[in-house]
């Protein structure tokens, strides 16, 4: 029975309820196409948002935020099939804390200030800034300090290890978040060490900033680059071979066409390929926005990033009773990707890009040749049954992030339904350019 419903998954794409104790306890109706699915769980009432994973002793624990409750949870995926909730960690009230990041035995949590839409109270105090815990202990995390902005707080920062946070910070006197680089040598007392802003977000010494400019998160680092997704004022790399003075070297607009949501929300580069990776965020439901863009960007030259290719835009799975993925409602476009590249338990990036696009669910990218990307396979989960919180207008699925560990298994979450475990089982192309 459980071979024959993997072979449904895989081939045929939908699976209806199954009575059988192995899939009893997750949702049906879910479409797909090359993906089979391993595992569900609901985590105990708590919708799961950003993800971070660590084998420990053999076992494999997940760390997740989430939209709708203040803290984090810690979980136990070893057996994919039978994921565990071990703890939930409390976090401030009225304050968001949805981000980590994390390696070897350090965790970084954002806080942020929760906007009204999301079910924040400006009229209620909020903690903000980022929280620095000891994970050496996988389950009990214990907090070794706090670093703050004097503002709104941080969105999604970037640790890679060692000794600094990179962080994508609102402060005083800026328009939105900018790059702050903060030393957590003494995790006790945190210090900023550098701060790096584009041209027009400075507004307290009299800049215009373009609209929608900020530096979204993660800031990702790799050698003596950093790659900065800036939403509005599109994407940057800087020079931070000396971490106290980063110099802008190269800069892609991507706004126009692109001025809908998020601009550029998402960066990774390829650097083995001369590549970076670029994808905006919906933010407005029913398509009521311009189109959002999931791109590969050309970086042989460094200093002039050329826009390479642009993934197609997800289909409706056959039988669908929309035409169109806009006519399904609440959220469609591009979100998060297997980000977290650092992290020596996350699958390293193929020619496999995975994306998340909200009410299209998962999409999975064929990028071995950059010039002409195809994609080559899909999860959709089943609408939610029941409402956590005020976002979407309309309760439909929206797939929010994903996360692929180096076993090959594919978590993605969803803001009012649990985490999904799949595999891919299509096919695995090499890169030819």
């Amino acid at each position: 029975m459980k071979r024959l419903i993997g072979l449904l998954t895989a081939v045929v794409g939908v699976v209806f309820s199954v009575q059988s104790s192995q899939t009893q306890n997750i949702p049906q109706g879910f479409a797909a196409s090359n993906f089979q699915v391993v595992g569900y769980s609901e985590i105990d009432g708590r919708p799961g948002f950003k993800m971070a994973i660590r084998e420990v002793g053999g076992r494999w624990y997940m760390y997740m935020g989430h939209l709708w409750h203040r803290g984090w949870t810690i979980m136990d995926v070893t057996d994919p099939a039978k994921p565990q909730v071990l703890k939930f960690v409390p976090g401030p009230e009225n304050t968001w804390s949805i981000q980590m990041d994390l390696h070897d035995n350090i965790m970084i949590t954002g806080l942020e200030q929760v906007s009204r839409r999301w079910g924040g109270d400006p009229s209620k105090p909020h903690d903000e800034g980022f929280l620095i815990w000891d994970i050496k202990d996988p389950v009990n995390p214990r907090k070794l300090g706090q670093w703050k902005t004097g503002g709104r707080g941080t969105h999604r920062n970037g640790y890679p290890g060692g000794r600094y946070v990179f962080a994508a910070a609102a402060l005083p006197g800026y328009q939105d978040e900018l790059l702050v680089i903060v030393d957590i040598q003494d995790p006790a007392k945190p210090v900023e060490v550098a701060r790096w802003s584009a041209p027009g977000q400075h507004v307290a010494s009299g800049e215009k900033p373009e609209d929608g400019m900020q530096v979204h998160g993660p800031p990702i680092v790799d050698g003596n680059r950093l790659y900065l997704d800036y939403g509005g004022a599109g994407m940057y790399i800087l020079d931070i071979s000396d971490i106290r003075k980063p110099t802008p070297i190269g800069h892609l607009d991507f706004t126009p066409p692109f001025d809908g949501g998020i601009p550029v929300h998402s960066i990774l580069p390829i650097k083995s390929r001369n590549l970076v990776w670029v994808n905006s965020e919906a933010i407005a439901e029913d398509c009521r926005e311009g189109l959002g863009q999931a791109s590969l960007v050309d970086i042989s030259n460094e200093k002039q990033p050329r826009l390479l290719s642009i993934m197609p835009i997800p289909v409706p799975p056959p039988g669908a009773p929309y035409a169109d993925f806009c006519a399904k409602g609440a959220r469609f476009g591009p979100h998060n990707i297997n980000h977290l590249q650092h992290l020596p338990d996350v699958e390293k990036q193929g020619a496999l890009m995975y994306l998340t696009y909200f009410n299209a669910g998962l999409r999975v990218f064929d990028i071995s040749n950059a010039r002409l990307p195809k994609e080559v396979g899909y999860f959709i989960p089943p609408d939610p049954v029941k409402r956590y919180g005020p976002v979407p207008d309309k309760l439909v699925e929206q797939t929010e992030d994903v996360l692929v560990d180096r076993r090959g298994y594919v978590y993605i979450t969803n803001k009012n339904q649990g985490m999904w475990i799949l595999r891919y089982t299509g096919p695995r192309p090499a890169a030819t350019n």
